[in-house]
């Protein structure tokens, strides 16, 4: 739905929402504002506070508080800058973002993921392009219409599923997403090295990280590999034993960085959900 589609009913979206439980406040037409004083603490399922706020502003975009006992939400990123596409197949081959409810289209071509509500607070991976609301925070409804000088579309449902749903960990996305950022910089790479001279430099470099960044620098280093066309990565695997990560473990991370290095990231949601 764009625009310059019939305007929805939001007063008549706003009463649904209310009456499967999900508390919501008014924001300016076409953006994130609140219109109410307290912003999304006013948030409520009161079908007449409800219908008073839509009756002043029938063209309000939706919008609900986040954390318990509501929802969080992982949202997916997409600017002139960057998006946030490959961070998110990057934990999804991890299985960090399994357990959602709603996937929800933003208007600006990115993607929000909804899950059951919990008291972790919000978060943000600026560089990565997602962000995390929780405890805190809130986010636009479907089917509220964002407007910016680059577009002017819709919050629009995806697929919605009917299981329970599990939690979000931020932390572990975090952890999974963060840039990789060596502790130790690696020594310069040889020029024009042969795949053996190749994988015992970065070999070296996994085996020489300490507690802390052996995954990060194991994965940075599979995926350089990768990059490079190199199949024999057992050397990395032996490098991340030596610096103390289980065997096992370094071979699921090794596994994830080929993953991603060969179908590279998703374009959009559409081609995710379709």
């Amino acid at each position: 739905m764009t625009a310059t589609d019939t305007a929805p009913d939001l007063l008549t979206h706003a009463l649904t929402y209310a009456e499967s439980g999900i508390r919501v406040f008014p924001c300016l037409p076409g953006g994130k504002t609140p219109l109410t004083s307290s912003g999304f603490l006013d948030a409520t399922t009161d079908p007449d506070q409800i219908l008073e706020w839509w009756s002043w502003r029938p063209q309000a975009n939706i919008a609900t508080p986040t954390g318990a006992p509501g929802f969080d939400v992982l949202d997916i990123d997409v600017r002139p800058e960057g998006n946030g596409w490959a961070a998110y197949r990057r934990a999804t081959v991890a299985g960090a973002l399994d357990g959602w409810q709603r996937a929800i289209r933003t208007p600006s071509g990115g993607l929000h993921l909804h899950y059951p509500g919990t008291s972790q607070r919000n978060g943000s991976l600026r560089e990565q392009h997602i962000d995390f609301r929780a405890t805190g925070g809130y986010v636009l409804l479907p089917p509220s219409l964002g407007q910016t000088k680059a577009y002017s579309r819709r919050y629009e449902v995806i697929r919605a599923v009917t299981a329970p749903g599990q939690p979000l960990d931020w932390a572990r996305v975090t952890r999974l997403v963060a840039p990789p950022a060596p502790a130790r910089s690696p020594r310069r790479e040889p020029v024009d090295a042969s795949d053996a001279q190749r994988t015992a430099w970065l070999a070296s470099h996994v085996a020489r990280q300490p507690a802390g960044n052996r995954n990060n620098a194991l994965f940075w280093a599979a995926c350089r590999a990768a990059e490079a066309g190199i199949g024999d990565l057992d050397p990395l695997v032996d490098a991340a034993v030596t610096a103390g990560l289980p065997r096992r473990q370094a071979k699921l991370t090794i596994a994830s960085a080929q993953r991603i290095i060969a179908h590279g990231p998703a374009s959009s949601p559409s081609a995710i959900f379709r």
